[in-house]
């Protein structure tokens, strides 16, 4: 088996690195390549590494993922995260591959309380979920041999993100203040790498499974919350923290150029009956992520 991942000094894509190493030849590119186009900014040069890797299976961990600067980059997100994905499952139909492609709970609009299903009817409430959405429907015309993994929440001990962030701080602030009204699953981009390969191998076996689904980790959490978890964590640890008190706020405390979902809680009972898995609880990858990031 020949896999092609584009994107993959990402969080996810790094992880992806790992992961999909076992399963055969891989040939990873990211925007940065010269030999092999792995830039969404050049569809043509995107087709052009397709055609010449003749993969078997095309993982796409790249995306526009800068949620408030898509409001003002409207053109560039949606080369990144539909024109350029509709290349990819064009491509990939030709050569009769399998595309896996990750999207996002910013789909649907956030209202309501519930766990969201995947044949729920998206709305989008920025540019970034309305490009992956685009890009979700681009597949599904194109490429009916696909695995649309929606996720919410992504972190690693790699590149930048939340968990990180709020350690960083904690360090040098008495008192922060918090977003106490949106709710998730943050979700390591280990367990999508690692759910990813197990994805692939179910499918050599077994055709049926293609389509949408959404990949989180179990449970949910605030924002909140999930930043005191993360303090607990580094102080069970032994790590020094300044932090003394922490405020939960409304999301209208900090207003921002593109606006975020109250509800990010996405159900993961479809991957994990289809791929006979179990998904941790968000806890797990989250305590792992800070035992990491402070070399414990």
């Amino acid at each position: 088996m020949k896999i092609l991942l584009i994107g993959k000094n990402g969080q996810v894509g790094w992880e992806l690195q790992r992961s999909l190493s076992t399963l055969g030849e891989l040939v990873a590119v990211d925007f940065f390549d010269k030999t092999l186009c792995g830039d969404l900014t050049d569809p043509e040069g995107i087709a052009q590494t397709i055609r010449t890797v003749k993969p078997d299976v095309v993982v796409n961990a790249a995306a526009h993922t800068a949620v408030d600067k898509a409001e003002s980059e409207r053109e560039l997100s949606q080369l990144l995260n539909a024109d350029s994905v509709e290349v990819i499952a064009k491509e990939t139909a030709r050569l009769g591959a399998l595309l896996i492609h990750y999207s996002t709970d910013y789909v649907f609009n956030g209202g309501g309380e519930h766990y969201r299903q995947e044949d729920e009817q998206p709305a989008p409430l920025n540019v970034y979920g309305e490009t992956k959405l685009a890009g979700e429907l681009a597949i599904a015309r194109h490429n009916p041999r696909h695995f649309i993994f929606r996720t919410s929440w992504v972190y690693a001990t790699r590149g930048a993100n939340f968990a990180k962030t709020m350690l960083r701080l904690a360090k040098d602030k008495e008192s922060l203040s918090i977003i106490n009204d949106q709710y998730g699953a943050p979700t390591g981009a280990e367990l999508l790498a690692d759910c990813t390969a197990t994805a692939i191998r179910t499918e050599r076996d077994n055709k049926s499974l293609h389509g949408t689904y959404h990949l989180v980790a179990g449970g949910e959490t605030t924002w909140y919350d999930y930043a005191q978890y993360v303090f607990s964590v580094a102080t069970e640890l032994g790590e020094t923290l300044a932090i003394k008190e922490v405020n939960g706020v409304d999301t209208s405390s900090y207003p921002t150029p593109a606006k975020r979902p109250h509800n990010s809680r996405l159900s993961n009972l479809k991957f994990q009956n289809a791929f006979a898995v179990t998904l941790p609880d968000w806890k797990v990858g989250v305590q792992r992520v800070v035992t990491e990031v402070l070399g414990k």
